[in-house]
């Protein structure tokens, strides 16, 4: 009872500490952490030790990933490389077809660049081809959202699924193998809800004058540096596969050195400073393009290591033999984590702290859940984003993004962000237990 009065407690702070006191998810977390361990009885140097060792340990797993994939989307971004991503997904698919373009297009762009400012970019140009196509503006914008959330809370290298895999020691190319799988697929329910349902919502277009754009890279190079790290991942984990039998091949050494996240995520880096028109101090420098996104990357790496904390003082304090002992026999699965997330989510606002929160509690649970296999890693990693786009509202940075930019009311945006969030949440957890018990 002690263990659980004391998580219970832990939780309740993080919410009022991230909601009502508007501290900063790092700190929040780490004084819950450590007010976790007295509350339990814990010694004081079995508390600095799991402050040293959490933080430590996943800072060596994820840290330089996650920076890594900050800085790919913020050149992408900068450079003008995610629009001209953007202008040829439309040109492809077709104005006629604007839900299916905003929402294919919000769902690549994502994966390098955060949700709120791939949104951004793609705003105006979602509002020009509504206006040109006649066609429902709060619809498309509802394809557009959905389509950026869907990758952003379940492929990496967005840094949130990346944090939860670290955390949960899953191998990160089946977590983006899975998760474009399961993103993809979750997003035909969110595409009826855009066509359908949002597109009856009236939501005038106010028109902007779009800034002369001076330069645009070439499209090859700005897909190389999302795809190419993605390749090298997904194909060292293809090589790993036991039953595969490829350990022994003489290429293995090669794709096993630049399949390593950190490895894959730097050559997409170095492919990105192709990006801009001269590579220069603009760029480079602590004040320029990547300085920003070291800034960005920061607060991200901070809460994650945060949670790291958190994760090693439930796991020392003795909490993980406890839930092994009361979870047995019981059959609650991917779907703790997925309502666990989900609360997380509603309660505080932020799809990232909710995933590596989240990952940081089940991380000691994962045996008694009967989670702890390879692939089963995987399915939690994906059931804890699913849980962490369910729902968003008022507390959530990204439905003022939304709601400020589209000029939505509250309402509207209730309707439309709020519940297309459901959909896409509570479809991609379908398909995530279906997925489970197929390959089970």
């Amino acid at each position: 009872m002690l263990y659980l009065v004391a998580l219970i407690c832990a939780l309740t702070f993080i919410i009022m500490g991230i909601v009502r006191w508007k501290i900063h998810p790092f700190f929040v977390l780490l004084l819950a952490a450590i007010g976790y361990g007295f509350i339990t009885g814990m010694g004081v140097e079995a508390i600095i030790d799991s402050v040293n060792n959490g933080f430590g340990s996943i800072m060596g797993k994820i840290g330089l990933i996650i920076f890594f994939g900050v800085a790919i989307g913020t050149v992408l971004e900068k450079s003008g490389g995610a629009m001209v991503i953007a202008t040829r997904m439309i040109q492809l698919i077709g104005e006629k077809s604007i839900h299916l373009a905003m929402m294919l297009t919000g769902y690549l762009l994502s994966i390098p660049v955060f949700a709120d400012s791939a949104f951004i970019i793609m705003n105006s140009l979602n509002k020009a081809l509504s206006e040109k196509a006649k066609v429902s503006y709060a619809g498309t914008t509802a394809a557009l959202a959905l389509g950026l959330t869907a990758t952003h809370v379940m492929v990496p290298p967005t840094p949130g699924p990346i944090a939860a895999a670290g955390i949960l020691n899953a191998e990160l190319g089946s977590v983006i193998l899975w998760g474009l799988i399961v993103s993809s697929l979750s997003l035909v329910s969110c595409y009826f809800f855009a066509t359908k349902i949002a597109s009856k919502v009236y939501v005038p277009i106010r028109m902007e004058v779009a800034p002369d754009v001076v330069h645009r890279p070439k499209l090859s190079l700005s897909l190389l540096c999302i795809i190419v790290p993605i390749i090298l991942i997904v194909l060292k984990s293809i090589f790993d596969y036991p039953e595969l039998h490829m350990t022994g091949m003489a290429v293995y050494p090669v794709i096993a050195f630049l399949g390593t996240p950190v490895i894959a995520l730097l050559i997409g880096v170095a492919l990105s400073l192709l990006l801009p028109e001269k590579l220069d101090a603009q760029v480079y420098s602590a004040t320029g393009w990547l300085g920003d996104s070291l800034r960005i990357a920061a607060p991200i790496i901070l809460i994650t290591g945060a949670g790291g904390i958190f994760g090693a003082m439930l796991q020392n304090s003795g909490f993980a033999e406890l839930i092994t002992e009361s979870f047995s026999g019981m059959s609650i699965g991917l779907f703790f984590p997925f309502l666990l997330a989900a609360c997380l989510k509603t309660t505080q606002g932020s799809s990232t702290v909710a995933l590596i929160t989240t990952a940081s509690i089940v991380a000691p649970m994962m045996p008694a859940l009967g989670l702890d296999e390879t692939f089963m890693k995987t399915m939690t990693v994906l059931a804890i984003g699913a849980g962490s786009t369910v729902v968003s509202h008022a507390n959530d940075s990204f439905f003022w993004v939304f709601t400020t930019l589209t000029g939505m009311d509250v309402k509207q945006g209730n309707q439309i962000q709020t519940v297309g969030t459901l959909v896409l949440g509570t479809s991609a957890m379908t398909l995530i237990f279906c997925i489970s018990q197929l390959m089970g």
